[in-house]
C-alpha cells in the first residue's frame, strides 16, 4: 500500500461473490479473499467452516481513493447481499457468513456508522440491518484457490 491506495475489508457471505463485485469497481487496484475477525492464528478454509474460529469470509479491497471514495465501496457492500440475516446469505449459514465491515481508520469508522444508519432509517432493507462494524485485526489470505475464484471459471456472480 502507499499514499495512493487504501485498503478497506467487507464481510458479506461468501467471499466469491463479494470479490467478484468489487473487481468491476473503477479504481479498486486488486482484492483479495481471506479470514478476519477471529481468534485462530493462519486459519484454513476447513478451520474456518467448522465455525469455530469465529473468522468471517472478507474480501481486502486495495483501491484509489483519488478515483473511488470508501462510501461508494460502502454502497457496492450494502448492495451485494443482504446485511439484514444473522451469520446467514442464501444458503450459505454460519458466523463466517455475516455480514460485517472491518475498518481500518476512524474515517472508514464513521462512515461506515453513518452509513447503515441511513439506511435503517430509510428502510431500504425490509429488515434491521445487523452488520457488525469492527476495528480491523489480522487478515488472513485464504488460500490459492479461493482468490479470484469466480473470474477462474468464467463466473459473474454466485447464487445470491
Amino acid at each position: 500500500m502507499t499514499d495512493k491506495t487504501d485498503i478497506a475489508y467487507f464481510a458479506a457471505g461468501c467471499f466469491w461473490g463479494v470479490e467478484a463485485a468489487f473487481r468491476q469497481v473503477q479504481g479498486v487496484l486488486s482484492t483479495a479473499v481471506g479470514y478476519q475477525g477471529g481468534d485462530t492464528l493462519n486459519p484454513t478454509y476447513q478451520d474456518v467452516c467448522t465455525g469455530q474460529t469465529n473468522h468471517a469470509e472478507v474480501v481486502a479491497v486495495t483501491f484509489d481513493p483519488s478515483v473511488v471514495g470508501y462510501g461508494q465501496l460502502l454502497s457496492v457492500f450494502w448492495q451485494n447481499h443482504n446485511p439484514t440475516t444473522l451469520n446467514r446469505q442464501g444458503p450459505d449459514v454460519g458466523t463466517q457468513y455475516r455480514s460485517a465491515i472491518f475498518y481500518r481508520t476512524d474515517e472508514q469508522k464513521e462512515l461506515a456508522e453513518s452509513s447503515k444508519q441511513a439506511l435503517d432509517e430509510a428502510k431500504i432493507f425490509p429488515n434491521p440491518i445487523v452488520t457488525e462494524i469492527t476495528k480491523a485485526g489480522d487478515f488472513f489470505m485464504a488460500e490459492d484457490y479461493h482468490q479470484q475464484y469466480l473470474e477462474k471459471r468464467g463466473l459473474a456472480t454466485c447464487h445470491i
